[in-house]
């Protein structure tokens, strides 16, 4: 298995549906329902690290009152 910090947010996504399908069918034994669900928090946790870091790097474009471009700002996403 791959260390989490590895992997590409897809991927992580992906086994971390996986982990949730697994608990949820409760077809696991309790010692590995454990494993399944730390590994289960830390793939969420990469996850949303790396949704974080990309939200950061989003900017929108600002114009001033002439139309031109007057640079970036950090995306307001409310």
């Amino acid at each position: 298995m791959k260390p989490v910090a590895e992997l590409t947010f897809e991927e992580a996504l992906r086994e971390l549906e996986g982990v949730v399908g697994q608990l949820e069918r409760g077809d696991v034994a309790l010692d590995a329902s454990i494993a399944l669900y730390e590994r289960g928090a830390e793939l969420k946790k990469h996850c949303e690290a790396q949704l974080a870091r990309a939200q950061a790097r989003i900017e929108q474009i600002t114009q001033a009152e002439d139309g031109t471009v007057a640079g970036t700002a950090p995306l307001d996403p409310e």
